[in-house]
């Protein structure tokens, strides 16, 4: 296995990066099976936006068996917000209609086209003092060799270099691995939202000069 190297984004990463969305898709685990119906379902929020309107701020791991991760952010959260709901979500909301029926009996698809017609733009308070947001996901060849440290310290200098003062991001609550990351990169829980399989705990970091 060759050793991964860190890049810009750039045209054509999307397929690449999506499929890592999909292998990641269950609370940081393998989601393929709950998507089959759509493999792409969950790609066209996590990934396709950032890597549309913020590729300066979106970063991809890749190695000889192609891109097995990546790290993406936005600078300015409710600008970002804003743009993907009058820009990227119509289309989304045109080609995948809402799902009826009680949600008890939705797939995970129908329950991510869900999300299509009812975003959530959620950001934690004080918004002034975490405006950039981000989230990372690697395929588990490339977890646990430090290049997910690598990829959010670059980000985050990234941020802190554009001028922004802190970021946040949003993680399961039954994602232990993932909080337990964050937190050795200095994040902590702000909040707390929802219950059971649904709880998110929002955590943040002040990007210090």
């Amino acid at each position: 296995m060759s050793k991964p190297s860190i890049r810009p984004a750039k045209a054509g990463d999307a397929p690449g990066a999506y499929f890592v969305c999909l292998k990641t898709g269950d609370c940081g685990k393998d989601g393929e099976e709950f998507y089959r119906e759509d493999p792409d379902a969950l790609g066209r929020i996590f990934v396709g936006p950032y890597l549309a309107y913020e590729p300066e701020l979106s970063w991809i791991l890749e190695d000889d068996q192609g891109l097995c991760g990546y790290a993406l952010a936005a600078l300015e959260s409710r600008s970002f917000y804003d743009r993907y709901d009058r820009e990227w979500r119509q289309d989304l909301c045109a080609r995948f209609p809402e799902p009826r029926g009680s949600p008890t009996r939705w797939t995970r698809t129908q329950q991510v086209y869900y999300w299509y017609h009812h975003p959530d733009y959620y950001c934690p308070e004080p918004y002034a003092d975490f405006p950039s947001h981000l989230h990372i996901d690697l395929l588990p060849r490339a977890q646990g060799r430090g290049y997910g440290r690598l990829m959010m310290e670059r980000l985050m200098r990234e941020l802190r270099e554009r001028g922004s003062p802190g970021v946040h991001l949003g993680v399961s609550a039954l994602n232990s691995g993932g909080i337990g990351f964050y937190q050795a990169l200095g994040f902590y829980k702000l909040v707390l939202l929802g219950s059971g399989n649904d709880a998110c705990v929002y955590m943040g970091k002040q990007l210090g000069r």
